[in-house]
């Protein structure tokens, strides 16, 4: 989940360096924090928070075959 995370920002942004993800895990559940430069936090969210939707959708059904839950933060 991490990984698919990253790589697919890595994907969007104009600097694939800067981009960090954090796994902080729970008892039944998993955060992934996004972290990215300021320059790319539009991009990463996109017109009406599409981007971001859609990134977690993914991340969601990933995890989903692992039978987890994530909630993935844009910080």
């Amino acid at each position: 989940m991490k990984d698919l995370l990253e790589y697919l920002a890595r994907r969007l942004v104009d600097h694939p360096d800067q981009v960090e993800v954090d796994l902080v895990e729970g008892d039944r559940s998993v955060i992934l924090e996004l972290r990215v430069d300021p320059d790319d936090m539009g991009r990463v969210i996109g017109r009406q928070g599409r981007v971001a939707q859609a990134l977690r959708t993914l991340v969601k059904a990933a995890a989903a075959r692992d039978g987890r839950r994530v909630t993935v933060e844009i910080l």
